[in-house]
């Protein structure tokens, strides 16, 4: 089986065909996925965009080494304005004390 939000990894003639040739069932998730998933979906974004489209993998070592670097760069270097100006990792190892008085602010 195949479940897909209806995005553009099943608009191809190809994967439809070898889904058919295939005899795999499509299951398509209710419409509005990006609005119920957004962050998710931003996240996704930026991954093939950035990453995804900008590389050539040689082989699969070469694929986790740039995907690592990817990673390590969106998480732990780059600051998000939607953190508050802060890197992933800086937010998420802030004091419970600290995400309870400035999570209004975010």
């Amino acid at each position: 089986m195949i479940v897909s939000d209806n995005g553009t990894e099943l608009t191809s003639r190809a994967v439809l065909q070898w889904q058919e040739d295939q005899g795999r069932m499509a299951l398509h998730c209710a419409g509005q996925a990006d609005a119920r998933h957004g962050f998710v979906e931003s996240l996704n974004g930026r991954f093939r965009d950035e990453c995804l489209n900008e590389h050539l993998f040689r082989g699969l070592s070469a694929a986790r080494r740039i995907i690592d670097e990817w990673r390590t760069d969106y998480n732990a270097r780059r600051p998000h304005t939607s953190l508050g100006g802060l890197t992933p990792n800086a937010f998420a190892t802030r004091s419970r004390r600290d995400h309870s008085e400035n999570r209004g602010q975010l």
